[in-house]
């Protein structure tokens, strides 16, 4: 299986561990329904646990592991060996999350091993200066959100100048980098705002783990994002 060409605006749902088990099939159901629906694609971030029922249950999304470590087939016990990951059905992997952070050393590990795998590299970054310092990697997606933004903090969301800012300095290195932005998002409105500002996808975990019906805000961001992808037909700046 081939890493998978992403058309841009994406949109990518993280579910971390607000839920688990025959929920996270719910959900994922309700974001491959959509993914049809609005012909948009989806970056689904699945619990380890879960990539295998998710994969074998939904035909739209490209699911991504919430983490893995470098180690090869053999001997590691509970380390979360890449392979295994593939064999599950991940088609890409997040690495440097804020809620499990990476040193830069361990980052180009991660990513050196994805390649091997042909895994989509879905790199977090805190700063802008974090941010630099990934792209030098070349992952394939860069989620620059500052930390205190994530978890749905206090309805705060990222300001569009740290939004233009960060695209324009990921950018610079890797023009081919895919610049997304998810921190604090809450609703399609944000998500329509953040693409049409630059970036090329948003995403959302709280904001659609926490909403009080998340199937009908996972529709609603994924309508915005198709929203975004037709005005930015208009203008000609789309990939969708």
């Amino acid at each position: 299986m081939m890493k998978p060409a992403i058309r841009t605006p994406y949109f990518e749902i993280g579910t971390k561990n607000y839920i688990y088990g025959d929920t996270v099939l719910e959900y994922a159901k309700a974001a491959d329904a959509a993914a049809e629906k609005y012909d948009i694609d989806i970056l689904f971030t699945t619990p380890l646990t879960e990539i295998r029922r998710v994969a074998e249950n939904t035909k739209h999304l490209i699911i991504l592991a919430p983490y893995m470590d470098t180690l090869r087939p053999g001997r590691g016990m509970a380390d979360i060996l890449p392979e295994a990951l593939k064999a599950a059905g991940a088609q890409g992997v997040v690495v440097n999350h804020c809620e499990k952070p990476m040193s830069l050393p361990a980052i180009k590990a991660t990513i050196d091993r994805a390649r091997e795998l042909d895994f989509l590299v879905f790199a977090c970054a805190d700063t802008i200066a974090e941010a630099k310092a990934i792209a030098q990697l070349h992952p394939d997606i860069i989620n620059p959100e500052p930390t205190e933004l994530i978890g749905g903090g206090g309805g705060a969301v990222s300001d569009m100048s740290y939004v233009m800012e960060s695209i324009k300095a990921i950018k610079a290195i890797y023009p081919d980098i895919m610049v997304e932005q998810a921190a604090g998002i809450t609703n399609g409105q944000q998500v329509y705002d953040f693409i049409m500002a630059g970036s090329e996808a948003a995403g959302a975990a709280s904001g659609i783990m926490k909403a009080k019906d998340p199937i009908a805000m996972i529709d609603e961001m994924i309508a915005a994002t198709r929203r975004a992808a037709d005005d930015l037909k208009k203008r000609g700046k789309s990939r969708a």
